[in-house]
């Protein structure tokens, strides 16, 4: 399955109006088993993992004691053959190692074992409108309403597949999770279905778009996690001790409210901007910008990035580079 093809303007067309499907079979995969794997990552993560359902999931972040991101991760409640449950616990491209041996440094004597199965499972993402209709017709059967995060399993061409409702690039979503040898023709499944085959820099400018933050660009192990969007579905301030926890309580009890937002902006003249350039208003630093791209929708470039508090009402133009940007709030681009 490439990772590109002739007409990137054509994919990114087809996820906004269709149904369009990307290999992100590189995404790093951790499973989770064993009677204390729930309570383990729960005791570790910003999420409430004890309270998920069998078929249930959520984001969450993994921090060191001063709240600072060290992974970003997704969890899923799943079923292993012979009716046993475990954790599947998916993070960045090429960070599977390093979260290994992150879990590993916290397993004391808990009956928790780690395994790395990146290599053994093969992933698609499945995006727009019609996406669950393309779905039912792979899997031969009306796909259920799902809430973000929930997932089931079907039969996608000749494989069993976890379906994951997804919305990775700011609209309707699927992650199509199948065994690697079955990748191929799972994909070939959902293109007949009428799915277009669409590659890296289609889904880069919807992801921009949509203000999804990556670990690497976006955010790293320095970046304050109340900092990074979607923390309010991220964290559980009910959920008990977990590392980072005071001082995300502090910034909330104390503080009452953060001192840097991640916000999407309209570059208003020249290209996009490179990655790190500092945001100024008037002589003073106020921010940075994480990522850029030319926008279809926005017909300029759109970026995503830091902005100080006092700066981030929805119009304000600060400076990047010598580029003018206007604030436009997150997400960047909807509709």
């Amino acid at each position: 399955m490439p990772h590109d093809y002739g007409d990137s303007t054509a994919e990114y067309r087809a996820a906004l109006t269709s149904a369009a499907v990307f290999d992100i079979s590189s995404t790093a995969n951790i499973e989770l088993s064993g009677p204390d794997a729930p309570k383990f990552l729960h005791n570790l993560c910003t999420n409430d993992i004890e309270s998920l359902p069998l078929g249930g999931g959520c984001e969450a972040y993994l921090c060191d004691p001063r709240a600072k991101v060290q992974f970003v991760i997704w969890v899923y409640h799943v079923r292993l053959d012979g009716n046993r449950h475990a954790l599947w616990v998916e993070t960045t491209p090429g960070r599977n190692a390093d979260l290994v041996k992150y879990l590993d440094r916290y397993l004391i004597s808990e009956a928790v074992e780690i395994a790395d199965v990146t290599e053994r499972f093969g992933q698609m993402h499945l995006a727009g409108p019609m996406a669950a209709d393309v779905l039912a017709a792979t899997c031969r059967e009306v796909i259920p309403p799902l809430e973000e995060f929930q997932h089931m399993e079907r039969t996608v061409g000749p494989a069993n597949c976890s379906i994951r409702r997804r919305d990775r690039l700011g609209g309707p979503g699927f992650d199509v999770v199948c065994p690697i040898d079955a990748a191929g023709k799972v994909w070939g499944a959902l293109t007949k279905a009428a799915a277009v085959p669409a590659g890296d820099s289609a889904f880069e400018t919807l992801r921009i778009e949509a203000g999804s933050p990556l670990f690497g660009p976006d955010i790293d192990v320095n970046r304050f996690v109340m900092e990074v969007p979607r923390a309010e579905r991220a964290v559980s301030y009910t959920k008990g001790c977990f590392l980072g926890q005071e001082p995300i309580v502090m910034a909330r009890d104390r503080a009452g409210f953060i001192n840097r937002a991640f916000l999407g902006m309209k570059v208003l003249a020249g290209g996009p901007v490179p990655h790190g350039t500092k945001l100024f208003h008037a002589d003073q630093e106020v921010g940075v910008i994480t990522s850029s791209v030319d926008s279809p929708r926005l017909g300029s470039p759109v970026a995503i990035g830091y902005v100080r508090r006092g700066h981030q009402e929805k119009g304000t133009v600060l400076t990047a580079g010598g580029q003018s940007v206007e604030v436009l709030g997150f997400p960047p681009v909807s509709g």
